[in-house]
């Protein structure tokens, strides 16, 4: 069996958004102060004897997340067509992440948003 390597990172960030449609006070402006677990897989070493620097993950994860920061996410382009769910947050997220640090040696595992203490959602491609 193949090694695989899954390193993790966590970063946060706060942002406001409204859903649409939904039927209860997550319709209504309200915030929250996300945070996100990002994933990446890899099963090479380089010549220090890492698959990635912890440092280019959050590289890469703070680029995407500091369009994110501190807005309204509906006012995102990518949310202008799609409800800025939990879970097409972290499908966003993971995308975008993974065109920046994808590469042959190492791509996106999974990113987890969490938009309180209690609640998360997991998202990941096959």
């Amino acid at each position: 069996m193949a090694q695989q390597f899954v390193l993790k990172t966590m970063l946060d960030f706060a942002a406001a958004h409204t859903l649409s449609g939904y039927p209860g006070d997550c319709a209504k402006l309200h915030g929250h102060n996300w945070k996100i677990e990002v994933q990446i897989v890899g099963n090479k070493l380089n010549e220090i004897g890492m698959v990635v620097d912890f440092k280019e993950i959050k590289r890469h994860a703070k680029e995407v997340i500091k369009e994110l920061d501190h807005t309204y996410l509906n006012d995102h382009p990518h949310f202008k067509e799609t409800n800025p769910t939990a879970e097409s947050i972290a499908a966003y997220l993971y995308q975008e992440i993974d065109k920046r640090i994808g590469s042959e040696l190492v791509r996106m595992h999974s990113i987890t948003v969490w938009e309180n203490d209690r609640n998360c959602v997991i998202y990941s491609q096959d």
